[in-house]
């Protein structure tokens, strides 16, 4: 074997070895609305008008323009939001659970996968200084928000999937920023 097919499949078998998914789809919507007597998903196909809405409002570059967003029922009333989205952090994704209450503050961020190392996960404390945090200039690293030594191109990354799904769930009907 030539040195070159070795070193192939040797990056092939170790590539993923740190790839990781925490919970599933279902129950990261149940940890999202324990309390919900339903979830909802609506997907949005956004405008012109409202991609470059959620780009001010987040200060995020929208890859795309389909997005599902689930919101959670209690007796007809909504109890949230929750947003699922994969980013690219360095070079591999990461899968994040964003969970907005109906007066847009942050209830929940939670990583349902890493495939970067594992030592640049952010862990869950420091996740929870998200919570009761509203979309504003200050909610990003330096602002409201503090980094993660070693980490910072996967705090950067949860702040602005954090922004982008606040301003994201603006979108729907009867929230307005």
């Amino acid at each position: 074997m030539r040195w070159y097919a070795a070193v192939a499949i040797l990056c092939l078998t170790t590539t993923g070895a740190w790839a990781r998914t925490y919970l599933t789809k279902t129950q990261a919507l149940e940890l999202a609305f324990p309390d919900a007597d339903r979830v909802e998903a609506q997907s949005l196909f956004l405008t012109e008008e409202q991609v470059s809405r959620v780009e001010a409002r987040s200060g995020a570059t929208l890859d795309g323009r389909l997005f599902t967003l689930y919101v959670g029922e209690r007796q007809g009333e909504a109890v949230g939001c929750a947003v699922i989205e994969a980013a690219t952090v360095r070079t591999l994704p990461q899968t994040l659970l964003v969970v907005l209450g109906p007066d847009g503050a942050v209830r929940l961020v939670r990583v349902l996968a890493f495939f970067e190392p594992e030592e640049y996960r952010p862990p869950p404390r420091w996740l929870d200084q998200f919570r009761g945090r509203r979309l504003s200039p200050g909610l990003r690293l330096g602002g409201e928000i503090q980094g993660i030594t070693g980490a910072t191109l996967s705090a950067q990354a949860v702040a602005r999937q954090v922004r982008k799904a606040a301003a994201l769930c603006e979108l729907l009907p009867g929230r307005r920023p």
